[in-house]
């Protein structure tokens, strides 16, 4: 078959700068994990639920990096912020074990999971997906990866703070999910690749965000993120 030209050029997700490194990490796919800390859970109105993650998808052109302006979303009056530890995939892997899945990792980073809660509440009385809460422009935010090699997930604190005052706080020992569990069982259903990163779900204290707002997110040994809320646009 003929190879096709294309057409027109479209956006390409950003790569992310790795600390220590000259080139940077390309992104294929964005995974979350939702309900990952119970108090979160519990500040939403769910039970936490031992039986199996469960996930959503970001678009990888969603990104923005560390020291952006994102401009307020459209289409939502109650957007909130959401801080992460987020997982670098370095390596294939399907079906991979618990106890193997860690050597698959390249690296972690600080990231912040935008969502447009009063979408996503809708679509929750409707029993609908949470796409057009979670999955839309500059929607990912994330700084830049410190290699697996200095750093380990272990109970270090992970925090947010909105313009100097503290909104999140947690301990990444508080995940339901642990790291191995997560990439294992995604792998169950998809055939990881390098590139692809997996937010793994927030502590309580998520809130609203306006514009103006400066927001300062960190885990305890990965580089600090920071983010400010644009008008709309």
């Amino acid at each position: 078959m003929t190879k096709l030209a294309p057409l027109f050029a479209v956006p390409a997700a950003p790569v992310i700068p790795v600390l220590g490194e000259n080139n940077g990490f390309p992104v294929h796919r964005i995974f979350c994990v939702g309900r990952n800390y119970a108090a979160h859970a519990a500040e939403m109105g769910n039970a936490v639920d031992r039986t199996a993650p469960f996930y959503f998808n970001k678009p990888p052109t969603g990104l923005l990096l560390n020291g952006s302006t994102m401009p307020y979303p459209p289409g939502t009056s109650d957007c909130h912020h959401e801080i992460e530890l987020v997982i670098a995939i370095g390596a294939p892997a399907f079906r991979i074990a618990e106890d193997e899945a860690e050597s698959i990792v390249y690296g972690y980073a600080t990231g912040l999971d935008m969502t447009r809660r009063d979408l996503q509440q809708i679509a929750k009385d409707q029993g609908r997906p949470w796409d057009m809460a979670k999955s839309f422009e500059d929607s990912a935010i994330i700084g830049a990866i410190t290699k697996a090699a200095d750093f380990r997930p272990e109970s270090q604190r992970i925090s947010l703070t909105v313009n100097g005052e503290t909104k999140q706080v947690g301990h990444l020992s508080d995940l339901i999910w642990s790291v191995p569990e997560m990439i294992s069982h995604l792998s169950r259903y998809y055939h990881l690749t390098a590139g692809d990163l997996i937010y793994t779900g927030t502590p309580s204290g998520v809130g609203p965000v306006v514009p103006g707002d400066h927001l300062v997110g960190e885990v305890e040994g990965l580089e600090t993120l920071e983010l400010t809320i644009g008008p709309a646009e």
